[in-house]
Protein backbone atom coordinates (compact mmCIF):
# COMPACT_ATOMS: atom_id res chain seq x y z
CA UNK A 1 0.00 0.00 0.00
CA UNK A 2 1.44 3.36 -0.99
CA UNK A 3 0.49 6.92 -1.84
CA UNK A 4 1.74 9.20 -4.60
CA UNK A 5 3.06 12.56 -3.36
CA UNK A 6 4.89 15.59 -4.64
CA UNK A 7 8.38 16.54 -3.48
CA UNK A 8 9.10 18.89 -0.57
CA UNK A 9 10.81 21.39 -2.89
CA UNK A 10 7.66 21.91 -4.92
CA UNK A 11 5.80 23.47 -1.99
CA UNK A 12 6.39 26.89 -0.45
CA UNK A 13 5.97 26.99 3.34
CA UNK A 14 5.19 29.66 5.90
CA UNK A 15 5.74 29.91 9.66
CA UNK A 16 2.62 29.93 11.84
CA UNK A 17 1.69 29.67 15.52
CA UNK A 18 1.48 25.87 15.15
CA UNK A 19 4.58 25.39 12.99
CA UNK A 20 5.42 25.42 9.28
CA UNK A 21 2.57 24.75 6.87
CA UNK A 22 2.20 25.11 3.10
CA UNK A 23 1.73 28.69 1.92
CA UNK A 24 -1.73 27.91 0.52
CA UNK A 25 -2.97 26.47 3.85
CA UNK A 26 -4.46 28.44 6.75
CA UNK A 27 -4.44 28.18 10.54
CA UNK A 28 -7.98 28.35 11.90
CA UNK A 29 -9.65 27.99 15.29
CA UNK A 30 -12.48 25.46 15.49
CA UNK A 31 -14.83 28.21 16.63
CA UNK A 32 -14.34 29.90 13.26
CA UNK A 33 -15.30 26.80 11.29
CA UNK A 34 -18.44 25.50 12.99
CA UNK A 35 -20.70 25.52 16.03
CA UNK A 36 -20.71 23.50 19.27
CA UNK A 37 -23.61 21.96 21.18
CA UNK A 38 -23.95 19.45 24.02
CA UNK A 39 -25.44 15.97 24.23
CA UNK A 40 -28.12 15.12 26.79
CA UNK A 41 -27.72 12.60 29.59
CA UNK A 42 -28.70 9.02 28.77
CA UNK A 43 -28.97 6.81 31.86
CA UNK A 44 -27.41 3.35 31.86
CA UNK A 45 -30.80 1.67 32.33
CA UNK A 46 -32.13 3.54 29.27
CA UNK A 47 -29.62 1.90 26.94
CA UNK A 48 -31.08 -0.97 24.90
CA UNK A 49 -29.80 -3.64 22.53
CA UNK A 50 -32.12 -2.36 19.79
CA UNK A 51 -33.79 0.92 18.92
CA UNK A 52 -32.45 4.30 17.84
CA UNK A 53 -28.64 4.49 17.82
CA UNK A 54 -26.78 6.68 20.29
CA UNK A 55 -23.16 7.41 21.14
CA UNK A 56 -22.05 7.91 24.75
CA UNK A 57 -18.91 9.77 25.75
CA UNK A 58 -17.00 6.70 26.97
CA UNK A 59 -17.56 4.95 23.65
CA UNK A 60 -15.77 7.75 21.82
CA UNK A 61 -12.41 6.70 23.27
CA UNK A 62 -13.10 2.98 23.76
CA UNK A 63 -15.13 1.84 20.75
CA UNK A 64 -14.35 4.14 17.82
CA UNK A 65 -11.28 5.17 15.89
CA UNK A 66 -11.59 8.47 14.00
CA UNK A 67 -14.89 7.57 12.31
CA UNK A 68 -18.19 6.29 13.74
CA UNK A 69 -20.51 4.45 11.36
CA UNK A 70 -21.79 1.56 13.47
CA UNK A 71 -23.20 1.66 16.98
CA UNK A 72 -22.76 -0.03 20.35
CA UNK A 73 -25.78 1.48 22.15
CA UNK A 74 -29.45 2.16 21.41
CA UNK A 75 -32.35 4.02 23.03
CA UNK A 76 -36.12 4.08 22.59
CA UNK A 77 -38.12 6.91 21.03
CA UNK A 78 -39.14 8.49 24.37
CA UNK A 79 -35.50 8.87 25.47
CA UNK A 80 -34.53 10.09 21.99
CA UNK A 81 -37.07 12.93 22.18
CA UNK A 82 -35.13 14.43 25.10
CA UNK A 83 -31.71 13.73 23.57
CA UNK A 84 -29.45 15.67 21.22
CA UNK A 85 -29.69 14.53 17.61
CA UNK A 86 -26.44 14.22 15.66
CA UNK A 87 -26.18 14.51 11.91
CA UNK A 88 -23.86 13.05 9.31
CA UNK A 89 -20.67 15.13 9.31
CA UNK A 90 -20.84 16.12 12.98
CA UNK A 91 -17.66 15.58 14.98
CA UNK A 92 -18.17 14.23 18.50
CA UNK A 93 -15.81 14.97 21.40
CA UNK A 94 -15.59 13.17 24.73
CA UNK A 95 -16.25 15.94 27.24
CA UNK A 96 -14.76 14.02 30.17
CA UNK A 97 -12.46 11.12 30.94
CA UNK A 98 -10.00 9.75 33.47
CA UNK A 99 -6.92 11.03 31.63
CA UNK A 100 -5.99 14.05 29.54
CA UNK A 101 -5.63 11.76 26.51
CA UNK A 102 -9.24 10.59 26.87
CA UNK A 103 -10.78 14.05 27.14
CA UNK A 104 -11.22 15.74 23.82
CA UNK A 105 -10.92 12.41 21.94
CA UNK A 106 -13.11 12.80 18.88
CA UNK A 107 -14.76 10.87 16.06
CA UNK A 108 -16.53 12.01 12.91
CA UNK A 109 -20.04 10.65 12.54
CA UNK A 110 -20.38 9.46 8.94
CA UNK A 111 -23.35 7.11 9.30
CA UNK A 112 -26.62 7.59 7.45
CA UNK A 113 -28.98 6.79 10.34
CA UNK A 114 -30.51 9.33 12.69
CA UNK A 115 -28.48 9.10 15.90
CA UNK A 116 -28.26 10.77 19.30
CA UNK A 117 -25.52 12.04 21.61
CA UNK A 118 -25.37 11.13 25.28
CA UNK A 119 -24.33 13.34 28.16
CA UNK A 120 -20.74 14.64 28.25
CA UNK A 121 -20.63 14.35 24.46
CA UNK A 122 -19.74 17.63 22.77
CA UNK A 123 -21.22 17.86 19.27
CA UNK A 124 -19.32 19.99 16.75
CA UNK A 125 -21.06 20.81 13.46
CA UNK A 126 -18.42 22.09 11.01
CA UNK A 127 -19.21 24.23 7.99
CA UNK A 128 -19.22 21.59 5.25
CA UNK A 129 -18.17 24.20 2.67
CA UNK A 130 -14.90 24.70 4.55
CA UNK A 131 -14.17 21.48 6.38
CA UNK A 132 -14.10 17.75 5.63
CA UNK A 133 -15.32 16.11 8.84
CA UNK A 134 -13.30 12.97 8.19
CA UNK A 135 -10.10 14.92 7.59
CA UNK A 136 -10.80 16.99 10.70
CA UNK A 137 -11.11 13.85 12.84
CA UNK A 138 -7.57 12.88 11.77
CA UNK A 139 -6.26 16.44 12.19
CA UNK A 140 -7.53 16.56 15.78
CA UNK A 141 -5.14 13.69 16.58
CA UNK A 142 -2.04 15.58 15.40
CA UNK A 143 0.62 16.01 18.07
CA UNK A 144 0.34 19.81 17.90
CA UNK A 145 -3.45 19.66 18.46
CA UNK A 146 -3.33 17.02 21.19
CA UNK A 147 -0.80 19.16 23.05
CA UNK A 148 -3.27 22.08 23.00
CA UNK A 149 -6.07 19.85 24.36
CA UNK A 150 -3.90 18.63 27.24
CA UNK A 151 -3.54 22.18 28.53
CA UNK A 152 -7.33 22.63 28.38
CA UNK A 153 -8.22 19.66 30.61
CA UNK A 154 -9.69 20.59 34.01
CA UNK A 155 -10.09 18.39 37.07
CA UNK A 156 -8.23 15.62 38.90
CA UNK A 157 -9.89 12.21 39.25
CA UNK A 158 -12.20 13.07 36.33
CA UNK A 159 -10.88 15.46 33.69
CA UNK A 160 -13.27 17.72 31.76
CA UNK A 161 -13.01 19.81 28.63
CA UNK A 162 -15.59 22.37 27.49
CA UNK A 163 -16.85 23.71 24.12
CA UNK A 164 -15.46 27.14 24.95
CA UNK A 165 -12.00 25.56 25.19
CA UNK A 166 -12.33 23.42 22.08
CA UNK A 167 -13.41 26.48 20.11
CA UNK A 168 -9.90 27.88 20.69
CA UNK A 169 -8.12 24.85 19.19
CA UNK A 170 -5.88 25.88 16.29
CA UNK A 171 -5.63 23.49 13.36
CA UNK A 172 -3.85 23.51 9.99
CA UNK A 173 -6.49 23.79 7.27
CA UNK A 174 -5.70 22.74 3.67
CA UNK A 175 -8.05 23.70 0.81
CA UNK A 176 -11.21 21.55 0.94
CA UNK A 177 -10.32 19.35 -2.10
CA UNK A 178 -6.98 18.49 -0.49
CA UNK A 179 -8.69 17.73 2.84
CA UNK A 180 -10.91 15.23 1.07
CA UNK A 181 -7.95 13.60 -0.68
CA UNK A 182 -6.04 13.31 2.61
CA UNK A 183 -9.07 11.71 4.28
CA UNK A 184 -9.41 9.31 1.34
CA UNK A 185 -5.80 8.17 1.68
CA UNK A 186 -5.90 7.77 5.46
CA UNK A 187 -9.19 5.88 5.25
CA UNK A 188 -7.51 3.28 3.02
CA UNK A 189 -5.08 2.62 5.88
CA UNK A 190 -8.00 2.40 8.31
CA UNK A 191 -9.71 -0.11 6.07
CA UNK A 192 -6.56 -2.23 5.89
CA UNK A 193 -6.19 -2.07 9.68
CA UNK A 194 -9.85 -2.99 10.22
CA UNK A 195 -9.60 -5.91 7.79
CA UNK A 196 -6.48 -7.21 9.53
CA UNK A 197 -8.10 -6.88 12.97
CA UNK A 198 -11.17 -8.70 11.67
CA UNK A 199 -8.91 -11.54 10.49
CA UNK A 200 -7.27 -11.59 13.93
CA UNK A 201 -10.67 -11.99 15.60
CA UNK A 202 -11.58 -14.79 13.20
CA UNK A 203 -8.28 -16.58 13.82
CA UNK A 204 -8.69 -16.18 17.59
CA UNK A 205 -12.20 -17.67 17.43
CA UNK A 206 -10.87 -20.56 15.35
CA UNK A 207 -8.07 -21.08 17.89
CA UNK A 208 -10.62 -21.25 20.74
CA UNK A 209 -12.65 -23.78 18.75
CA UNK A 210 -9.53 -25.88 18.13
CA UNK A 211 -8.63 -25.76 21.84
CA UNK A 212 -12.13 -26.79 22.92
CA UNK A 213 -12.12 -29.73 20.54
CA UNK A 214 -8.51 -30.92 20.28
CA UNK A 215 -7.59 -30.55 23.96
CA UNK A 216 -10.61 -32.56 25.08
CA UNK A 217 -10.44 -35.33 22.49
CA UNK A 218 -13.75 -34.31 20.91
CA UNK A 219 -11.91 -33.98 17.61
CA UNK A 220 -8.97 -36.24 16.72
CA UNK A 221 -6.16 -35.56 14.32
CA UNK A 222 -5.59 -37.97 11.45
CA UNK A 223 -3.80 -41.12 12.54
CA UNK A 224 -4.94 -41.07 16.18
CA UNK A 225 -7.73 -43.06 17.78
CA UNK A 226 -8.57 -44.83 21.02
CA UNK A 227 -9.95 -43.43 24.26
CA UNK A 228 -7.91 -40.86 26.20
CA UNK A 229 -6.82 -41.46 29.76
CA UNK A 230 -8.05 -38.90 32.31
CA UNK A 231 -6.00 -38.98 35.46
CA UNK A 232 -5.41 -36.80 38.51
CA UNK A 233 -3.15 -33.82 37.82
CA UNK A 234 -0.97 -34.97 40.70
CA UNK A 235 -0.14 -38.13 38.72
CA UNK A 236 1.30 -36.01 35.91
CA UNK A 237 2.93 -33.15 37.86
CA UNK A 238 4.80 -32.97 41.13
CA UNK A 239 5.45 -29.96 43.36
CA UNK A 240 9.13 -29.00 43.77
CA UNK A 241 10.76 -26.42 46.03
CA UNK A 242 14.41 -25.83 45.16
CA UNK A 243 15.79 -23.07 47.39
CA UNK A 244 19.15 -21.45 48.04
CA UNK A 245 19.56 -19.72 44.65
CA UNK A 246 19.41 -16.12 45.88
CA UNK A 247 21.50 -14.79 42.96
CA UNK A 248 18.95 -15.75 40.29
CA UNK A 249 16.72 -13.05 38.81
CA UNK A 250 13.13 -12.62 40.01
CA UNK A 251 10.21 -13.79 37.86
CA UNK A 252 6.63 -12.56 37.67
CA UNK A 253 3.45 -14.25 36.44
CA UNK A 254 1.77 -12.65 33.42
CA UNK A 255 -1.40 -13.67 31.66
CA UNK A 256 -0.09 -13.49 28.10
CA UNK A 257 3.62 -14.31 28.40
CA UNK A 258 3.71 -16.77 31.29
CA UNK A 259 6.53 -16.42 33.82
CA UNK A 260 8.91 -13.64 32.78
CA UNK A 261 11.74 -11.68 34.45
CA UNK A 262 10.45 -8.71 36.44
CA UNK A 263 12.80 -6.50 34.45
CA UNK A 264 10.57 -7.17 31.41
CA UNK A 265 7.47 -5.80 33.10
CA UNK A 266 6.29 -2.37 32.07
CA UNK A 267 5.79 0.31 34.70
CA UNK A 268 6.69 0.26 38.36
CA UNK A 269 7.67 -3.14 39.79
CA UNK A 270 7.42 -4.04 43.49
CA UNK A 271 10.61 -5.69 44.70
CA UNK A 272 10.87 -7.92 47.81
CA UNK A 273 11.76 -6.13 51.04
CA UNK A 274 13.64 -9.14 52.45
CA UNK A 275 16.25 -11.54 51.10
CA UNK A 276 15.43 -14.12 48.45
CA UNK A 277 17.21 -17.10 50.03
CA UNK A 278 13.83 -18.74 50.73
CA UNK A 279 12.47 -18.14 47.22
CA UNK A 280 11.81 -21.11 44.93
CA UNK A 281 13.82 -21.80 41.79
CA UNK A 282 11.91 -22.02 38.51
CA UNK A 283 13.62 -23.68 35.55
CA UNK A 284 12.78 -23.49 31.87
CA UNK A 285 9.85 -25.82 31.20
CA UNK A 286 8.39 -25.60 34.71
CA UNK A 287 4.80 -24.59 35.40
CA UNK A 288 3.93 -22.26 38.25
CA UNK A 289 0.66 -22.02 40.17
CA UNK A 290 0.51 -18.30 40.74
CA UNK A 291 -1.31 -16.37 43.45
CA UNK A 292 -3.25 -14.57 40.74
CA UNK A 293 -5.77 -17.20 39.78
CA UNK A 294 -6.68 -15.67 36.41
CA UNK A 295 -7.25 -18.09 33.56
CA UNK A 296 -6.67 -21.04 35.84
CA UNK A 297 -3.63 -19.55 37.53
CA UNK A 298 -1.05 -21.85 35.90
CA UNK A 299 1.74 -20.23 33.94
CA UNK A 300 4.54 -21.76 31.88
CA UNK A 301 8.10 -20.50 32.25
CA UNK A 302 10.49 -19.90 29.37
CA UNK A 303 12.99 -18.45 31.86
CA UNK A 304 15.07 -19.55 34.84
CA UNK A 305 14.58 -17.48 37.97
CA UNK A 306 12.99 -17.15 41.40
CA UNK A 307 9.42 -16.90 42.65
CA UNK A 308 7.95 -16.24 46.07
CA UNK A 309 7.67 -19.24 48.45
CA UNK A 310 3.88 -18.78 48.23
CA UNK A 311 3.94 -20.00 44.62
CA UNK A 312 3.83 -23.69 43.69
CA UNK A 313 6.40 -24.88 41.14
CA UNK A 314 5.43 -27.92 39.07
CA UNK A 315 7.58 -30.40 37.17
CA UNK A 316 6.28 -33.32 35.07
CA UNK A 317 6.39 -36.81 36.59
CA UNK A 318 5.56 -38.43 33.25
CA UNK A 319 6.71 -37.72 29.67
CA UNK A 320 4.68 -34.78 28.37
CA UNK A 321 4.55 -32.21 25.60
CA UNK A 322 5.05 -28.96 27.52
CA UNK A 323 3.25 -27.03 24.79
CA UNK A 324 0.20 -29.33 25.03
CA UNK A 325 -0.26 -28.62 28.73
CA UNK A 326 0.62 -24.93 28.34
CA UNK A 327 -2.36 -24.73 25.99
CA UNK A 328 -4.56 -27.02 28.10
CA UNK A 329 -4.09 -24.99 31.27
CA UNK A 330 -5.57 -21.98 29.40
CA UNK A 331 -8.57 -23.95 28.11
CA UNK A 332 -12.15 -23.57 29.29
CA UNK A 333 -12.18 -27.30 30.05
CA UNK A 334 -9.37 -27.05 32.61
CA UNK A 335 -10.50 -23.74 34.12
CA UNK A 336 -14.04 -25.09 34.51
CA UNK A 337 -12.85 -28.21 36.32
CA UNK A 338 -10.50 -26.20 38.51
CA UNK A 339 -13.27 -23.74 39.42
CA UNK A 340 -15.38 -26.65 40.68
CA UNK A 341 -12.45 -27.96 42.73
CA UNK A 342 -11.64 -24.54 44.17
CA UNK A 343 -14.74 -22.71 45.34
CA UNK A 344 -14.04 -18.99 45.18
CA UNK A 345 -11.30 -19.17 42.54
CA UNK A 346 -12.91 -16.26 40.68
CA UNK A 347 -12.61 -14.16 43.84
CA UNK A 348 -8.85 -14.57 43.79
CA UNK A 349 -8.45 -17.62 46.05
CA UNK A 350 -4.97 -19.06 45.98
CA UNK A 351 -4.78 -22.45 44.30
CA UNK A 352 -2.92 -25.02 46.38
CA UNK A 353 -1.12 -28.07 45.06
CA UNK A 354 -3.73 -30.24 46.80
CA UNK A 355 -6.49 -28.37 44.97
CA UNK A 356 -4.64 -28.90 41.69
CA UNK A 357 -4.21 -32.62 42.34
CA UNK A 358 -7.96 -33.19 42.61
CA UNK A 359 -8.52 -32.08 39.00
CA UNK A 360 -8.70 -34.81 36.36
CA UNK A 361 -6.73 -33.89 33.25
CA UNK A 362 -6.32 -35.67 29.88
CA UNK A 363 -3.21 -37.71 29.26
CA UNK A 364 -3.14 -38.81 25.59
CA UNK A 365 -0.05 -40.44 24.13
CA UNK A 366 3.01 -38.21 23.91
CA UNK A 367 2.78 -38.47 20.11
CA UNK A 368 -0.78 -37.12 20.08
CA UNK A 369 0.08 -34.43 22.62
CA UNK A 370 2.89 -33.27 20.34
CA UNK A 371 0.72 -33.30 17.21
CA UNK A 372 -2.03 -31.28 18.90
CA UNK A 373 0.51 -28.82 20.26
CA UNK A 374 1.92 -28.26 16.78
CA UNK A 375 -1.54 -27.44 15.38
CA UNK A 376 -2.22 -24.92 18.17
CA UNK A 377 1.25 -23.40 17.86
CA UNK A 378 0.64 -22.88 14.15
CA UNK A 379 -2.63 -21.10 15.00
CA UNK A 380 -0.77 -18.90 17.50
CA UNK A 381 1.87 -17.98 14.93
CA UNK A 382 -0.81 -16.99 12.41
CA UNK A 383 -2.37 -14.68 15.01
CA UNK A 384 1.01 -13.21 16.00
CA UNK A 385 1.86 -12.45 12.36
CA UNK A 386 -1.47 -10.72 11.82
CA UNK A 387 -1.04 -8.69 15.01
CA UNK A 388 2.42 -7.63 13.87
CA UNK A 389 0.96 -6.63 10.50
CA UNK A 390 -1.77 -4.57 12.21
CA UNK A 391 0.82 -2.78 14.36
CA UNK A 392 2.95 -2.08 11.29
CA UNK A 393 -0.05 -0.60 9.45
CA UNK A 394 -0.89 1.57 12.47
CA UNK A 395 2.67 2.87 12.66
CA UNK A 396 2.69 3.59 8.91
CA UNK A 397 -0.60 5.43 9.20
CA UNK A 398 0.59 7.41 12.22
CA UNK A 399 3.65 8.58 10.31
CA UNK A 400 1.59 9.35 7.22
CA UNK A 401 -0.85 11.41 9.27
CA UNK A 402 1.93 13.59 10.64
CA UNK A 403 3.28 14.12 7.12
CA UNK A 404 0.04 14.70 5.21
CA UNK A 405 -1.79 16.74 7.85
CA UNK A 406 1.09 19.19 8.26
CA UNK A 407 1.72 19.55 4.53
CA UNK A 408 5.20 18.03 4.61
CA UNK A 409 3.94 15.66 1.92
CA UNK A 410 1.45 16.76 -0.73
CA UNK A 411 -0.81 14.41 -2.65
CA UNK A 412 -1.24 13.98 -6.37
CA UNK A 413 -4.44 12.61 -7.80
CA UNK A 414 -4.09 8.87 -7.40
CA UNK A 415 -3.81 6.34 -4.62
CA UNK A 416 -1.97 3.07 -5.17
CA UNK A 417 -3.04 0.19 -2.94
Amino acid sequence: MSTTTTQHTQTAYKDTSIGKIPADWEVKRLGELGIFSKGKGILKNQVKEKGLPCIRYGEIYTSYDYVAQKFKSFIDEDVAKASKEINKGDVLFAGSGETVDEIGKSVAYLGELKAYAGGDVIVYSPNQDLVSSECLSYTLDLNSVRKQKRYMGQGNSVVHIYPSDLAKLQIPLPPLPEQKRIAEVLSTWDQAIQLTEQLIRQKEQRKKWLMQNLLTGKMRLKGFSGEWKKIGAGEVFKSVAKKGYADEELLSATQDKGMIPRTMLEGRVTMPTTGTEGFKLVEVGDFVISLRSFQGGLEYSYYRGLVSPAYTVLKPKKPISEEFYKQYFKSYDFIGHLAIAVIGIRDGKQISYDDFCTVKIPYPTIEEQTAIAEVLQTADKEIELLKAKAEQLKEQKKGLMQQLLTGKLRLKNEIKV
